[in-house]
């Protein structure tokens, strides 16, 4: 299986103006994963972008490993 809390991790890192409060945890489902994106009240908007474009983005670049390994990911944000 591919690790795609690594990966989801590594773009949001590098999107978000605090790196170090991001938090991404990943939990095995059946026949996929779930990926649940959590980061600084300020860094929400930066992360879901106009329109939801850099969610979607993140959320096509998951797919297209999970589609490549034969499995199936979601990826959402925690907003609190």
């Amino acid at each position: 299986m591919v690790n795609y809390k690594e990966l989801v991790e590594f773009v949001v890192k590098h999107l978000v103006t605090q790196p170090d409060a991001v938090s991404v945890e990943s939990s095995d489902e059946d026949g996929g994963a779930k990926v649940m994106i959590r980061v600084a009240h300020e860094d929400v908007g930066r992360i879901i972008g106009k329109r939801g474009a850099t969610i979607n983005a993140i959320r096509l670049l998951a797919k297209a490993a999970a589609v490549k390994a034969g499995e199936r990911v979601d990826v959402d944000i925690i907003e609190d």
